[in-house]
Formats: structure tokens, sequence, C-alpha cells
């Protein structure tokens, strides 16, 4: 069973950090790339970052702040993410690309003072 459990979110103050952890199972998690989506209130869910053969992508919008990372030997995705913003507000998801139908519950981050 293809199952993804996102932690470490909670609430920070704006230019604040977090650091957000994926632990994936059921599938190869090595052989797949590997993304952070988040979804704010009444906006569509976006994909904010990417992993995959030692390439990383980034939405403008996090460019600079935010960093993939993985680790397959534990089948760990992380996301560290800095400088945040009220606008980084949203439900967290990590997924494996083409498993779309396996969304994890996700993990809220607030961004206010």
């Amino acid at each position: 069973q293809v199952q993804f459990v996102e932690s470490g979110g909670g609430l920070v103050q704006p230019g604040g950090s977090l650091r957000l952890s994926c632990v994936a199972s059921g599938f190869t998690f090595s052989s797949y790339s590997l993304s952070w989506f988040r979804q704010a209130p009444g906006k569509e869910r976006e994909r904010v970052a990417n992993i995959f053969a030692g390439s990383t992508h980034y939405a403008p919008s996090v460019e600079g702040r935010f960093t993939i990372s993985r680790d397959n030997g534990n089948n760990m995705l992380y996301l560290q993410m800095n400088s945040l913003q009220p606008n980084d507000t949203a439900v967290y998801y990590c997924i494996a690309d083409g498993l779309y139908q396996f969304w994890g519950q996700g993990t809220k981050v607030t961004v206010s003072s």
C-alpha cells in the first residue's frame, strides 16, 4: 500500500523557518521523482519543489528560500523552509510524481505574527 505521511508543520512568525518531513512506503522510493505541493485556503494545489536524479526545481515563489532533499535509504523526503512569509501559509503535501492517487493528509503550516 502506497502511503505518504507528512510532519513538521506548525505556527511560525514571518521570517522564521520550519523543516517538513515525509516518510513514504509501498513503492520503490529511490526510482521516483518526488515533489512537495501546497494548498492554501481557497486556492488550487501547487507544486513548490521537485527532486530527481540529483536535480532540484523550485517554484519562483519559493526559489532561494526552500530546499528539498531526500534520503533514499530511509524513504524520507524533506523541505527546509526559511524566510517564511504569510503567503506560505498552506497545507503541505509530499508525493511521488505519477502516484497522485495516494495523497496523504498533509501538514499545516501557518505563518503569522
